[in-house]
């Protein structure tokens, strides 16, 4: 039987993982490279930049402030990036962040989970930091969908796959 901290982590990391990350590989097959560049307007970012952004987000808060990493973020350069990565590029640096914050994730124990951290001038314990990543990631994807579908006038058909239980 799983633990309170072991079933914690393990949705969280389904949530993005499982649930989110799908959907923005979903997106990305359905985007040209130009794209992926493309703001809606000068006070938006693109999706390039959006996953720059979920990337450095994640690094800061799970891998440099969980994992004891060095925080080598630089958050401007996530939003005035205008090109840089190809879509290809995009997905492997969105999926290397996601298999290491994963493992430190799998990894935390219950004091870790319950120890108070600072990140980012906020006091967070290691699950506040979880469900901040989570609920951010989850916002960003759902930018991406949207985003997504504007670019494109698709329907995504992002659930297709899943079966809806009703009752």
């Amino acid at each position: 039987m799983n633990t309170i901290a072991q079933e914690f982590t393990e949705q969280s990391i389904s949530i993005i993982v499982n649930k989110n990350t799908p959907k923005i590989m979903k997106c990305l097959d359905q985007l040209s490279e130009a794209q992926i560049w493309q703001r809606p307007n000068q006070a938006s970012n693109s999706i390039g930049n959006l996953l720059l952004h979920l990337c450095g987000n994640i690094r800061q808060y799970i891998m440099a402030t969980l994992g004891d990493q060095p925080d080598i973020r630089e958050r401007d350069k996530e939003f005035s990036a205008k090109g840089g990565y190809n879509k290809a590029e995009l997905r492997n640096k969105l999926s290397a962040t996601l298999d290491e914050a994963v493992t430190i994730i799998k990894n935390m124990d219950e004091p870790s989970l319950m120890k108070v951290y600072s990140v980012q001038g906020f006091n967070y314990s290691g699950i506040g930091i979880i469900v901040q990543v989570t609920e951010h990631y989850s916002h960003h994807t759902g930018q991406v969908i949207f985003w997504t579908k504007m670019l494109t006038g698709n329907d995504l058909r992002l659930y297709v796959d899943q079966k809806i239980l009703t009752k």
